[in-house]
This record gives C-alpha cells, structure tokens and sequence, in this order.
C-alpha cells in the first residue's frame, strides 16, 4: 500500500529522493535532446526547448508521479521529413502547435483508455526491446564511434547501417580515450550500486552518474594534452553556446502563422499528435508496470498535460513532446518518487542551458553511454525474459515477438507487430473455449452436452460451427445455455441452423437456457425481438447484435 508520504513526498523526501534522481535524468536527458534534434534536422537547441518545457510544464500538470516528457525518437523521422515538405521550422512549429490543441481535445474526449487495451505482455517486451536497443546503440559511443545519434531507437541508421552492422564497422574507429572513459565509468556505476556502497549516506546522496560525469569531464580536459587519448568534438555534447542572456533568448523561435491556412500543416499536426499520443500512452503503461508503488498515472489527463506542453513548445521553437521510457525509466532507477524529479530536471536544464554551457560541452558521451549501459540492463533483465518464458506461450510469444521486431524495426512497428500476435492468442483462446466439453465424463450412448460460456460472441462462431458439424450422427446433443449471459446473434443463427440440419442427420437436439421450446420453430428475427423485449427464457441473457 502507498502511504501518504509516498503519494505527496514531504521536503525531505524530495532532496533525499527526486533531487539526486532529477540530476540523473537530466545527464541522461541532455545528450537525447540533442541527438533527436540533430536527427530531426531542426537546431539543436530545440531539442532542449522540449525537454525543458517537458519537464517543468508538462511535470507540473501531469498526473503521472514518474513520467518524464520531452523530445523522442520515435517521432525524428516525421519531424524531418516534415521540415522538409513545409519548407521552414517555423512553419513546422505551427503544426506542432496545432497538434498540441489536437491532443487537448483528445484528453476531454477521454481518448486516453486507448492506453489500458495494451497486453501486459507487449508492454514488458517493449520495455526489453528497448533495453536491449539501448544497450547495443550506446557500444559504438562507448568506443568513440558517434555517427548515430544519441537517443536512436531505429534499426536502420542515418549512416547508412544498421544496429548490427555498425559494431563491425566501429571497430575501424576505435578510440582508446572514450574506451577509458567508458570502462572507468561502468566500474564506478557498478561499485556504486553494490550493497556494501549503500551503507554510507553519502554514497546515497549523490549518485553515480554525477560521479562518472564529473570524472569523465576531467579525464577529457587530462586528454586534451595527450593526442592518442584526446577526445574528438563529435565525441563530447555539444550544446549552442550564447554569448549573453539577450542572444540565449535569441535561441528560441516563433511559429510562422501566415501559414495558418495551410493544409498540409494540419495532415502534419494530425500525424504528430496521433503519434505522439500512442508513445505516450505506450510509456504511461510501462512505467506504471516500472513504479515500485505501482500507482496509476490518469490516461486522459497525460494527454491534456502532453498537448499543453506541445503548444507551448511549438510556440517558443521547441520540438514535438512525448512521455518517453527511456528517461522515465533512468528517474525510476535512480530513486524518483514523485513529479518532483521531473519537474526539477526540467529546471536543471534551464539553468545549466543559460549559464553553464561551456561545462557541458566538455561531457564525454562516453561516460553517458556507461549510464546508459546501466539504464538498459534494468530495462532487459534476464530474470525478467525467464519469468515470461515460464507464463507460457500466450505470455512469452507475443513478449519476444515485440521484442525481436523493436530491435530488428523500430518502437512503434515493434509494438504493432506484438500486438498482432497477442490479439491472435486472444482470437485463437476464444476459439477454443466457447463452450465446456469433457470427454471422459461423456458415456457411450449418453447424450452429448456441451456447456455454454457466460459470453459468446461472433469470434466463437468457427469453433462451435466446427464442433457441431462433425457430430455423430443419430445421436443425441444438449446444448446448455442456462450460464451464458451475453450470446451474439450469429452464434444463434448457427444453432438453429443446425436444429435444421440435424432433422437429416437423425440428431436429437435441446437447447437449455437459450429459450423456451416451444418457440423452437419460431424465425431467428421473431426471436431476437422476444429477446430485446425480454419475454424470453428467464431474463438474464443479452442479445448481442
């Protein structure tokens, strides 16, 4: 059970707790922001426009207490390929607006239940997938490689790979700087996390992705006088640098509104709304499965607090915003317990943005793809893909389906596809189990019985065509409908085919539950009326058209 302090953290449990998880993910959060903006083609610094208006605004009317909203990936290839077909950014930015009033009324539509009709079993294997796509996207960065860019959740990549054929070709870039860097960093991450760490209240306080930073920033400036070892520019972030407080503002864009009667803005603004929805409502059901207090975020608000956010990003030049997993998850395994973390990450970058750029520009990313490294592990536990493994195959098939096509596509192919393959297991089991039949309770020469469920519908009509169809023949059925409650209409027109059909097969047939038999001989639509009137066998049962 959460307790009150859980479910509105006091003062203390906001620096004990989301303080030093706020700072994690705004380490893990500033190279993503860059990279989906260096992929989407739009200035860099709208990436940190997005993630700072994710954090704090969309932090504070959120419902979700471990949610952390900003630009995604999934979203890099529209917003490109958008760019381009409307010509400008700022053009761009109008739609990204107008997609934020979209998803608005998507939320007072209550659009947001879209989100609880996704199989546990898809969302755990989106939560795989993803650890092991950022597992495999980060080994290139860790060896000084960075042609991808950060935050690339797609198989296929601007440089002309793919996830597996760049770590061959890495091989060939190989830099024994950010090899130092990386594997320092991962010791520390691991060392930090040990039982024996967690007895001081300093090793508590700050986390180790502070300390990897830090320790990777002075390992840079060491390198930089050794050439061997000296880090490369596209090897460390790179965040635009304001020579003063009025050229920082000067950063920030504005939508191009005499476009405002252009139609393509609004095929534009459907298409990211639609989108980004989907990812957020993917993200809000896997990190509720990842919160320790299991606490359920309210789907229709999320999508109100996502297009405020958007609005307002597209307003000041910012891109297109999403809850996204992987900082979400990065503020979970860091301790964040309430909005608090997000909402203060957004702060961070704000401030760290305004006054200390020339700090962050001397982050290796090797030292983030070590936080990284340790992100997706938790994400794809080995212990977690054994569990699932030993649910069966309606648990673990539609899992490792969604997990293969994530790293073999991308989030959201990866998703269709595992979903596809769960609704067959869904289809497949309502075929099987329309009714109850149990053949060693069944005697020679007795009569054959079979047990309605309480609901059949019209994905049952193949089964139980089947079933009755390759009955004996002078043979005596009971078909009992007493339990059934919910009943469609075609499974009933199969029945009272059959009473006809079974005339010439010399089967005896009766039907219990379903209605009286006198009216046996009645039409299918006189019946259905009897039973929309409810004068039909004793009340409980729903015709289902």
């Amino acid at each position: 059970m959460v307790s009150n302090t859980t479910a509105k953290p006091n003062f203390s449990s906001i620096l004990k707790n989301d303080l030093p998880a706020s700072i994690v993910v705004f380490l893990v959060a500033l190279p993503l922001c860059l990279g989906i903006a260096l992929a989407s083609g739009a200035p860099l610094f709208s990436g940190i426009i997005a993630g700072i208006i994710g954090g704090i605004v969309v932090g504070f009317v959120s419902g979700s207490h471990i949610g952390v909203s900003g630009p995604a990936a999934g979203l890099a290839v529209i917003v490109l390929s958008a760019i381009q077909e409307l010509g400008t950014f700022e053009v761009f930015l109008l739609a990204v607006v107008i997609s934020g009033f979209i998803q608005l009324l998507l939320g007072f539509a209550k659009a947001g239940i879209i989100g609880y009709y996704f199989p546990s079993s898809v969302i755990k294997g989106m939560l795989s997938g993803i650890g092991i796509i950022i597992i495999l996207k980060q080994i290139p960065h860790a060896l000084g490689y960075d042609k991808d860019y950060e935050g690339s959740l797609s198989f296929v990549q601007p440089d002309g790979h793919n996830t597996f054929s760049e770590l061959y070709y890495m091989l060939d870039f190989v830099s024994p700087g950010a090899i130092v860097i990386a594997l320092l960093s991962l010791v520390i991450l691991i060392l930090w996390d040990r039982p024996f760490m967690k007895k001081y209240s300093i090793f508590q306080v700050i986390q180790g992705p502070l300390v990897v930073v830090v320790v990777g920033i002075l390992l840079n400036l060491l390198f930089q006088s050794m050439p061997q070892f000296a880090l490369k520019p596209d090897q460390i972030v790179s965040i635009p640098v304001a020579e003063s407080l009025s050229g920082f503002f000067g950063l920030f864009t504005l939508p191009d509104f005499s476009q405002i009667a252009n139609p393509e803005i609004y095929l534009t603004a459907i298409t990211i709304a639609v989108v980004a929805s989907l990812e957020t409502l993917l993200c809000v059901e896997a990190t509720d499965k990842l919160d320790p207090y299991k606490r359920v975020t309210p789907t229709n608000r999320e999508l109100k607090a996502q297009g405020l956010g958007n609005i307002l990003s597209g307003l000041v030049g910012g891109l297109p915003i999403t809850q996204v997993i992987v900082r979400s998850s990065a503020n979970i395994q860091s301790g964040g317990r309430s909005k608090a973390s997000a909402i203060i990450h957004g702060f961070i970058l704000l401030i760290a943005a305004m006054s200390i750029p020339r700090v962050l520009n001397l982050i290796p990313l090797a030292s983030l793809a070590a936080v990284l490294f340790v992100v997706g592990y938790k994400l794809a536990k080995p212990s977690l893909i054994k569990k699932m493994y030993q649910q069966g195959k309606a648990q673990f098939v539609p899992f490792i389906i969604t997990v293969l096509a994530i790293v073999f596509t991308d989030l959201l192919i990866g998703i269709g596809m595992g979903l596809v393959v769960a609704i067959f297991y869904v289809l497949y089991n309502n075929y099987k189990k329309p009714y109850f039949f149990f053949p060693e309770k069944h005697e020679d020469g007795a009569p054959i019985r079979f047990e309605l469920a309480e609901d059949v519908t019209f994905l049952n009509k193949a089964s139980i065509l089947q079933t009755l169809n390759h009955l004996p023949e002078n043979s005596k059925v009971i078909i009992d409908a007493t339990n059934t409650i919910n009943i469609d209409l075609d499974v009933i027109e199969i029945i009272e085919d059959f009473r006809e059909n079974a005339q010439y097969r010399n089967i005896e047939l009766e039907v219990l539950g379903l209605y009286d038999e006198k009216k046996s001989k009645e039409s299918v639509r006189d019946f259905t009326k009897l039973v929309r009137n409810g004068n039909v066998g004793n009340g409980k049962l729903a015709l289902q058209d």
